[in-house]
C-alpha cells in the first residue's frame, strides 16, 4: 500500500508546480512542426539515470500521435502516426554521454474536402535519426546517501535527413505529412536540470530550442521551443510515479520555397503527462504514460489529441 507523502514531500509537489509555471509562462515564445514531439525524450526513456554513473543504456518506445488540421468546410486532413524508436546511450563518465535515437514510422493520412471522396494514404519507413551529447556543466558536492543532489547539463545535437521523404504512390509523391521523414537537417540545443529532493523523489527541468532546415522540396517544418518539468516519486519497491508538464511553441510550417506558410500549423500547447515506471529486475524498466492536452493556443484549424507512450529501458552498468 502506498504510504502517504510527508509534509516535506507534499511541499516538493508545490515547488515543482511553481517551477513549471515559471518555465512555461516565463519562457519567451519561439516557434515547430505539424505533428511534433513534445517532452524530453532522454528523461522519458532513462529518467534520472541519464545523469548518473557510466555505461550503456538501451530503450525501445512505441508512441501514437493523432491530430486533425484544416477547416472542414474547405478541406481537412487527419493524421495518425505509430512510431517505434530505438535509443542507445553510452555514458563515458558522470560528466558526458552520447545518445542516438532511430525511429520507424507508420502513418495513416485521411484527406477530405466538400464534394470529394475521402482520400486515404498509408506509409511506413525510416524516420529521421538523431545524435546528441549531454555534458554536465555543474553539480553540487557529494552528500551522504543522496549523492550529488543537483546537476545542470548542456544537451545539443543534430537530426539527420536520412528518413524516407520521397515515398510515392501511383507515380506521385505523397503528401508531406504522410512522409516518414522530414528530409531536413535540424539542430537543437538546451539545458537540463535535475534536483534530488531525497532518496525517494526528484525534480527534473529542461528546455530546448530546435532550428529546422528545409527539405529538397522546399518544405520546412516550423522551429520550436519546448519546456518540461517533471516530478518523480518512488511509490513502492518496484513502482515509481512521474507527473510532468510539457510545453511546446511552434512556428507555422513553410510549404514551399516561395515562402508560403501553412496557416493551420504551429502554435502553443501545454500537456500534462502522468507516467508509471515498473522495475522488472535485472536493470529492465517498463514505462507507460500519456500526454494529455491541457492548454491549447493553436494556429488556424487544428485538433491535437492525447499521445500514448509505452517503452522498455535496459540500464547496464549503473
Amino acid at each position: 500500500m502506498v504510504r502517504l507523502l510527508s509534509r516535506r514531500r507534499r511541499g516538493s509537489w508545490v515547488v515543482g508546480g511553481v517551477v513549471a509555471a515559471a518555465l512555461v509562462w516565463g519562457t519567451p515564445l519561439a516557434s515547430a512542426c505539424s505533428i511534433c514531439r513534445c517532452g524530453d525524450p532522454t528523461f522519458n526513456a532513462l529518467g534520472k539515470d541519464s545523469f548518473n554513473g557510466s555505461g550503456l543504456r538501451l530503450a525501445l518506445d512505441w508512441e501514437r500521435f493523432d491530430k486533425v488540421e484544416g477547416d472542414p468546410a474547405v478541406g481537412s486532413e487527419s493524421q495518425v502516426e505509430n512510431r517505434f524508436t530505438a535509443l542507445l546511450s553510452y555514458r563515458f563518465s558522470d560528466r558526458f554521454s552520447l545518445t542516438t535515437r532511430v525511429p520507424l514510422s507508420w502513418r495513416h493520412l485521411e484527406a477530405t474536402a466538400p464534394g470529394t471522396e475521402l482520400e486515404t494514404t498509408r506509409t511506413s519507413g525510416l524516420s529521421d535519426p538523431e545524435l546528441y551529447g549531454q555534458l554536465r556543466l555543474w553539480a553540487s558536492r557529494l552528500k551522504g546517501a543522496v549523492g550529488r543532489r543537483a546537476s545542470l547539463a548542456l544537451v545539443a545535437g543534430v537530426k539527420a535527413p536520412w528518413g524516407e521523404n520521397d515515398v510515392q504512390q501511383d507515380g506521385e509523391r505523397v503528401d508531406e505529412h504522410a512522409q516518414p521523414g522530414t528530409g531536413s537537417t535540424d539542430a537543437f540545443a538546451g539545458l537540463a536540470f535535475l534536483y534530488l529532493v531525497d532518496r525517494q523523489s526528484a525534480v527534473f527541468v529542461s528546455s530546448s530550442y530546435r532550428a529546422t532546415g528545409s527539405n529538397p522540396y522546399g518544405y520546412r517544418y516550423g522551429s520550436s521551443l519546448t519546456g518540461n518539468v517533471a516530478y518523480e516519486h518512488r511509490l513502492g519497491g518496484r513502482l515509481d510515479g512521474v507527473l510532468e508538464l510539457d510545453f511546446r511553441h511552434a512556428a507555422k510550417d513553410r510549404v514551399d520555397s516561395s515562402g508560403l506558410l501553412d496557416e493551420d500549423a504551429g502554435g502553443a500547447l501545454l500537456y500534462v503527462t502522468p507516467r508509471l515506471l515498473v522495475s522488472l529486475g535485472h536493470g529492465v524498466v517498463l514505462r507507460a504514460g500519456a500526454q494529455i492536452p491541457l492548454v491549447k493556443d493553436l494556429n488556424g484549424f487544428q485538433k491535437e489529441h492525447a499521445v500514448a507512450n509505452v517503452g522498455l529501458t535496459y540500464l547496464l552498468g549503473r
